[in-house]
């Protein structure tokens, strides 16, 4: 494909996109996507496509390359639905609980807000940098993007991926990522908005105090009972404790 096309179409320079040939690691993502129709987004070259298509169910890829997409359509028919669309337009159906993506590097967290803020799927596994994987994961404590989704989500580390599987070649190695939409949410989804407002006004300092002193009655009281001294910082609370700071931070559900 001529340059001036690659970069119409965002390729791997310009979106730090890496293609898996690491044949172990592509079955091993494969692996934790679980049974039913699955939604592939950045196809790329196929690799984890053609490991999908070889299971039951449904599977739509979405690549927004057009040279990419047609190749995919002519390599593998009619056993996959290949969609030419950017992943950062796409709307989710309904009808497709699994999401699966070697996310390319330079648009990770705009791929991550996108798919959060979809409906319509229960698993996504997700191919990013190890270092942003770790941090989304809450490893050695949360950040304001994991913070503000998990009263809906569960994130969890399944493992790093050499930077070797990649070609060209990152500087850094990969980690596979596992989200999954909790069956009980822990702040009612219709008050997304609000939680997230208080999230956002929790990291604005180092320290949690005093960012909730005009928000929660007795603070200090309310730090203590979750096990936290006045120099807690936001990002080591856990997803429990968030949702318990916005049930007391919250004037109508205090009045009930």
């Amino acid at each position: 494909m001529p340059s001036s096309s690659r970069r119409a179409f965002g390729g791997r320079h310009e979106l730090g996109q890496n293609f898996l040939v690491d044949r172990h690691v592509v079955a091993r993502i494969a692996a934790l996507v679980p049974p039913g129709p699955v939604l592939e987004l950045g196809a790329g070259d196929g690799a984890l496509t053609r490991q999908l298509a070889v299971r039951a169910g449904d599977v739509t890829a979405v690549e927004l390359d057009p040279g990419r997409a047609a190749g995919l359509r002519r390599a593998l028919g009619r056993r996959v639905r290949v969609v030419q669309a950017d992943m950062l337009r796409f709307r989710f159906d309904a009808a497709v609980p699994n999401v699966v993506s070697n996310v390319p590097f330079g648009i990770t967290t705009p791929v991550l807000r996108h798919l959060l803020a979809q409906g319509a799927w229960t698993t996504a596994v997700l191919l990013l940098q190890w270092e942003v994987a770790r941090k989304r994961a809450a490893v050695g404590g949360t950040t304001l993007l994991t913070a503000s989704w998990w009263p809906w989500y569960e994130f969890g580390l399944a493992g790093r991926v050499p930077a070797s599987a990649f070609r060209p070649r990152p500087g850094v190695d990969g980690g596979i990522l596992v989200i999954r939409r909790r069956q009980e949410p822990l702040v009612p989804p219709a008050e997304r908005v609000a939680y997230q407002r208080l999230l956002r006004e929790a990291f604005r300092g180092d320290r949690l105090l005093p960012a909730i002193r005009r928000a929660v009655p007795a603070p200090h009281r309310w730090l203590a009972a979750q096990g936290l001294d006045e120099w807690a910082r936001p990002r080591e609370l856990t997803a429990e404790m968030w949702a318990a700071l916005y049930e007391a931070a919250s004037p109508r559900r205090r009045n009930r």
